[in-house]
């Protein structure tokens, strides 16, 4: 079993999306017996709370339910976890700040680093603090980097569904 988990600040917005985009992904290409997602956040603000509504609303709006609850990602998940995935720069140096020599480090990547159209920046913007359209963004900008680190997954795993077998 491959293990995903995306990290952000407080798991209430880009993280659990990314889960669920990719969750989706995963499921429309069979490979759910073989990579497990989850999600985390660098701090424990909101730890057991439901992704933010704004979250949910623009996920449901393209048929996402998002519903998993927030927890706080322990330098131990590094061990659980064969990629975690950061959402931007601080969160990218709290995971780097946590991490126990090379083993972990390898584990650890940018979610826009497998989007080959990001040129611009690694970060995830956070929508926290804004409208509905940051929210739509940022769920277009974790599609991109899900469908990239998929491939990559699929790609450097040799993975195969049931069906190719």
């Amino acid at each position: 079993m491959i293990r995903v988990c995306f990290v952000c600040l407080g798991n209430i917005c880009r993280s659990p999306t990314a889960e669920g985009v990719m969750r989706r992904l995963v499921a429309e290409a069979g490979y759910e017996d073989k990579i497990e997602i989850e999600s985390a956040g660098t701090a424990a603000y909101h730890a057991g709370e439901l992704p933010d509504p704004r979250s949910r609303e623009e996920s449901l709006r393209r048929g996402i339910r998002l519903e998993s609850h927030a927890r706080q990602f322990q330098a131990d998940d590094y061990a659980r976890f064969d990629y975690v995935l950061a959402m931007d720069s601080e969160n990218m140096d709290n995971l780097q700040s946590l991490c126990d020599g090379t083993q972990d480090r390898e584990r650890l990547h940018w979610l826009r680093s497998f989007d080959p159209a990001s040129k611009r920046t690694l970060d995830v913007p956070d929508p926290y603090y804004g409208g509905p359209s940051g929210f739509a963004d940022v769920f277009d900008i974790c599609e991109a980097g899900c469908r990239g680190l998929l491939a990559h997954i699929v790609d450097e795993h040799d993975l195969r569904t049931r069906k190719e077998k």
